[in-house]
């Protein structure tokens, strides 16, 4: 479906932005594939490796609403990836997490309304459900943002979703190249933040294939939830550094003991699909369809038991010491 269409991806310089690209080039034939970022020197490293005729790069942020709008002129599929992600730096710098997290979902929303976009993909994190840390509360509003958008396009063709997942693999900040980068700078500790931490865990590829995927399966206002699953950080540090001790260090401003991504509160609107949940909005819409049990695909799913909830200590499949060490062997090899 994206063969000879125009993609623009916001945060394109980031983690999931580059294997978002990688992959799109390798599958499909875009007219146009778009990176909006605010960093010109990653728009130029990026460029040195994705340099295909259909390859372009704005500089812009998502706080600036008239570069955005002029960014998506004739754009067909829009991905919101751009983010202040930190949990401890949003707890410190609140109002400028609200401002790209919060209002750059605004200004992403309104631009593709105004230039007729066919579908936008927002991602969201498992942080939005029942947040505790500021990061958490701006994606939730984003997340709400992005759904009610379906009811303000009105009689607008373009459709609006979320897909919220848990910790990617090997992302920049993230736990596996730091424990990483401790262990080749001759560390004789690992810190851990709780020893009963659990965490959701999946790499970039099978995130972006995600998204990929949603796109044909998005009705509009739906937020997708993969089966993924979970991880306990004493299990990840014991395979990348068995014979290292560990060192507790209690947990950081906003951080949960364990993730959540489909609330009990939202179980009267979840819905179960064959490797991935949906939950429905909580609004009903005026124009379009409000039946989330069948995806655009024709595929059909059942309503999850009242009281369902899909977090990372209850979930059904943890992954083994000997499966983290050949994630954590290709994911830093890449």
């Amino acid at each position: 479906m994206f063969n000879g269409k125009t993609i623009l991806v916001t945060g394109g310089t980031g983690s999931f932005g580059k294997k978002f690209i990688a992959t799109v080039l390798s599958r499909y034939q875009p007219a146009r594939l778009i990176v909006y970022s605010r960093d010109e020197l990653k728009q130029f490293e990026m460029q040195q490796r994705f340099n295909h005729p259909c390859m372009r790069y704005f500089i812009g942020d998502v706080r600036d609403a008239e570069r955005l709008d002029m960014a998506m002129r004739d754009v067909d599929f829009v991905v919101h990836a751009a983010a202040l992600k930190q949990v401890p730096a949003a707890e410190y710098n609140p109002m400028e997490c609200i401002k790209t997290n919060v209002g750059g979902a605004e200004n992403v929303i309104k631009a593709a309304l105004n230039n007729g976009v066919q579908k936008v993909i927002a991602l969201s994190t498992d942080k939005a459900a029942n947040p505790i840390n500021l990061y958490g509360a701006t994606k939730l509003c984003s997340d709400k943002l992005f759904v009610a958008a379906n009811n303000m396009a009105g009689k607008n063709p373009t459709i609006f979703s979320v897909v919220r997942y848990g910790n990617v693999v090997g992302s920049r900040g993230s736990v596996v190249p730091f424990f990483d980068n401790l262990i080749k700078s001759g560390a004789s500790t690992l810190p851990i933040t709780h020893p009963e931490m659990t965490r959701f865990w999946l790499t970039l590829q099978q995130g972006v294939d995600f998204v990929l995927s949603n796109f044909q399966r998005m009705r509009g206002g739906e937020l997708f939830v993969p089966k993924i699953p979970s991880v306990k950080i004493t299990d990840l540090a014991a395979a990348m550094a068995p014979t290292l001790k560990l060192e507790i260090i209690g947990i950081r401003a906003g951080e949960k003991l364990h993730e959540v991504m489909c609330p009990a509160d939202d179980s009267f609107h979840t819905y179960e699909f064959n490797d991935y949940y949906v939950i429905a909005p909580s609004i009903s819409f005026t124009s379009r369809n409000n039946d989330f049990s069948v995806n655009a695909l024709g595929e059909t799913a059942t309503l999850v038991a009242p009281g369902f909830e899909y977090n990372s200590l209850n979930n059904q499949h943890f992954l083994s010491i000997a499966e983290l060490q050949s994630m954590n062997q290709q994911v830093l090899s890449e």
